[in-house]
């Protein structure tokens, strides 16, 4: 009996620290747990706006690309806010995006570029949000 149930806790340790090794919990500036994902599970549209490629982002807005669908729960718009891209907040604006769109967990674009201190694109979207 001993040996099943120490077999047992083994086998669901083993599961546990899988799971833990493929992803990490850090902490946020308002003390939310925050898991950090692969980025290979972020759209390609979505990683071009976090790292401030505006050609690649174009590119991909001339070729259809919707820029109000969630990427991880986000609009790109709210990528671009939470990173402070404030060009690729312009264009995506000119294009349609929706800024009271909300994220998985309640918040907007404004809201993020608040928590993210992204000064320059909050002016943005008071802006925008204002007209």
């Amino acid at each position: 009996m001993r040996k099943t149930i120490l077999t047992t806790v083994m086998a669901f340790s083993l599961c546990v620290s899988a799971v833990w090794a493929k992803s990490s919990v850090t902490f946020n500036s308002v003390n939310e747990a925050v898991l950090m994902v692969k980025a290979d599970d972020i759209s390609s549209f979505c990683k071009a706006i976090m790292q401030g490629d505006i050609e690649t982002v174009k590119r991909l807005i001339e070729l259809g690309e919707d820029v109000n669908k969630k990427s991880m729960g986000k609009t790109p718009a709210i990528f671009a806010a939470r990173y402070n891209k404030t060009e690729i907040l312009k264009l995506l604006i000119a294009n349609g995006a929706d800024l009271k769109i909300k994220c998985d967990k309640g918040f907007n674009a404004k809201k993020h570029a608040e928590l993210s201190n992204a000064k320059e694109a909050l002016e943005i979207i008071n802006l925008s949000l204002k007209s």
